[in-house]
């Protein structure tokens, strides 16, 4: 369980094993919401993602803007209590395992929210392979 001071506790249902890099649930006790619009893997100022970059270093920098975002806001990121993640290739995903544990140790810690991954076709930038959203809770 991560420390936080919204009194965050993940869920774990009795007989079920505890899940690697997400919570199947979470209880948060704050008093502020903040919905964090999708963040892809594009530096702050860059018009679009070069192409070839791969999906590690995506995921780095959605995970980045995310926080960033967060942090704007007030809050950290055991704050965060669920992500939704787009990626347009799960094969691509599984393939940058090792990277993305490396981007989320960097940017979340051990810190594990509720979190959903979905296949797309297609994102919003050409180069995109991932679009991450959140939701915070915030003191």
């Amino acid at each position: 369980m991560s420390p936080s001071d919204i009194g965050y506790t993940p869920i774990l249902p009795e007989g079920w094993q505890r899940p690697r890099g997400f919570s199947h649930g979470v209880v948060a006790n704050g008093t502020r919401s903040v919905r964090i619009a999708g963040q892809i893997g594009r530096e702050p100022g860059q018009a679009h993602i070069p192409a070839g970059t791969d999906a590690g270093v995506q995921w780095r920098v959605a995970l980045t803007n995310l926080v960033t975002v967060l942090k704007s806001a007030g809050g950290q990121p055991t704050h965060l209590v669920a992500l939704r993640a787009y990626v347009t290739s799960i094969a691509e995903f599984n393939e940058a395992g090792p990277a993305i544990g490396a981007a989320w140790g960097s940017t979340l810690g051990r810190h594990f929210p509720a979190m959903t991954l979905v296949q797309v076709s297609a994102l919003i930038d050409p180069n995109a392979k991932v679009e991450i959203e959140g939701e915070a809770i915030l003191p």
